[in-house]
């Protein structure tokens, strides 16, 4: 079952190259979508399990992640479809059109992030993170405009040079692994390496972390690394913006924290960890600051996400597992909603300009309501998941005395709120600019019908959460509070 969850989108994406019909291109995506989605249920349904040996392999915290890129996928699979009907080219009924070349994309950069959650061998890993990287960039770039096509150059030039970083910290870590008397070696898997840990040598397990947190952390969106994603959230086609903020920064994320398991392993926990909550505080301060100063509503929402993933550093950084887990599926839900919102918005108001936006609430009610509610998830709103996510998050750092990462956090939290709120009251409240009319009630539902669901499951989950999923997080948590 695991292959087949890899290798049915990375062929049916091969073959959406040479498929000259858009409506067959545009069937496959949800398709395949659908089927890996059921795929994935299934894994959950029969159990899992991890053998030392394995390099490719599920355990409880592949398959927390595979859940929330397999559903973010197949639901971000019908926006994509009603984006390509409103954004048709002229070669769009030949073999390797644009349109062609974007669906091929999307369904191998499903394949790719899929291939990165059940990796468990360091350099399967790494190999699997920089195919994400060639596979979303097209998608990037699609419009060909000059903004676009900037945003995605500056997306595989800093990215590859990330990757490039971490590539230097497997290859500590393997230096690492290597035994005094020379000549034996550690199974360079992320399971093998934690159980040998104290083995392996302080110094280069040390420089390997480094390296790697900074590498991934550049794909995560961490402060300082995170210059490519605004650009790229703002440029990419709304759907890629939602796949990008709620699936591909959690591989990164991934990454990382197996290598800090390596590192509780070897005893070295307040290393990483001290690290961890170090980029988390900067990251979510320099998002307060930033976020105050946008001019654009998806350059906000990038924004936004640069300060969660400091929020699940931060948690990663205390221990927070569970709540760090539970934020990690809030925010992938909010953002998911909130990006494919905002492409309704797009298409309705033909800017990304927040001062050109208004009346949003009475030009199309709907999608104004689930902008509103998305605002409020993503700010820690109650009843929303998000708050309580937060919520365990600060409660564990008040357990352990950590007033000062208290304190920063619930400034960073607040001056996004502020910035966010200004925002959203302007675009949602006021006059209707003239000359905008309300689309058909058809294309509303088709637009504002994955939003609604994923906003919707973030506010239940506020509410109550199912006891099948709470075990899926304890069982994925152990990984962050000791082993894989």
């Amino acid at each position: 079952m695991i292959w087949i969850i890899v290798l049915l989108p990375f062929i049916s994406g091969l073959v959406s190259f040479v498929v000259p019909w858009s409506p067959i291109r545009r069937a496959m995506l949800v398709s395949v979508s659908f089927a890996h989605t059921i795929g994935v249920f299934s894994l959950w349904s029969k159990g899992y399990d991890l053998p030392v040996e394995s390099w490719i392999a599920v355990d409880g915290l592949s398959l927390f992640f595979l859940l929330i890129t397999s559903s973010l996928f197949f639901l971000g699979s019908f926006s994509t479809v009603a984006y390509l009907k409103g954004h048709r080219f002229p070669d769009s009924e030949r073999p390797f059109s644009r349109e062609s070349v974007f669906v091929a994309s999307m369904l191998i950069f499903l394949a790719t992030t899929t291939l990165v959650i059940v990796s468990h061998h360091t350099g399967v890993f790494w190999m699997a993170i920089e195919a994400t990287t060639l596979a979303t960039a097209p998608l990037i770039a699609y419009q060909r405009s000059p903004g676009a096509l900037e945003a995605a150059w500056k997306y595989l030039l800093i990215c590859s040079v990330g990757i490039a970083m971490a590539l230097v910290g497997n290859t500590a870590l393997a230096v690492s692994s290597l035994f005094p008397g020379g000549g034996h070696s550690i199974p360079m898997t992320f399971q093998g390496l934690a159980e040998q840990g104290i083995g392996l040598n302080p110094l280069w397990l040390k420089i390997a972390f480094a390296f790697i947190l900074v590498g991934y952390g550049t794909k995560m969106g961490l402060a300082p690394m995170h210059t490519w994603l605004p650009d790229a959230h703002s440029e990419a086609p709304s759907p890629v913006s939602a796949l990008l903020s709620g699936a591909l920064c959690n591989c990164a994320l991934l990454g990382i924290i197996r290598t800090g398991s390596i590192l509780n392993g070897a005893g070295m926990g307040y290393y990483w960890r001290t690290l961890m909550i170090a980029f988390g505080v900067l990251s979510v301060i320099m998002s307060g600051c930033m976020v105050l100063k946008q001019s654009g509503f998806k350059r906000l929402l990038a924004y936004s996400t640069v300060e969660h993933m400091g929020i699940l550093a931060i948690a990663v950084g205390v221990g927070a597992g569970t709540g760090g887990l539970f934020h990690a599926l809030n925010h992938s839900l909010t953002k998911g909603s909130l990006f494919f919102v905002a492409g309704s918005v797009l298409s309705l108001y033909h800017t990304k300009a927040i001062a050109s936006v208004s009346g949003l609430i009475r030009l199309a009610p709907v999608t104004g309501a689930i902008w509103i509610g998305g605002f409020m998830s993503i700010c820690g709103l109650p009843p929303f998941g998000t708050f309580f996510s937060e919520m365990m998050i600060l409660s564990s750092l008040g357990s352990q005395g950590r007033w000062l990462v208290m304190g920063i956090l619930l400034l960073g939290l607040s001056m996004v709120f502020i910035g966010m709120w200004k925002a959203v009251i302007s675009m949602v409240f006021g006059d209707v600019s003239p000359g905008l009319d309300v689309p058909s009630g058809r294309k509303i539902v088709w637009e504002d019908l994955p939003p609604m669901i994923l906003c919707g499951t973030a506010l239940a989950l506020g509410i109550w959460t199912p006891a099948p999923l709470c075990r899926l997080i304890e069982s994925a948590a152990s990984a962050i509070l000791g082993g894989i």
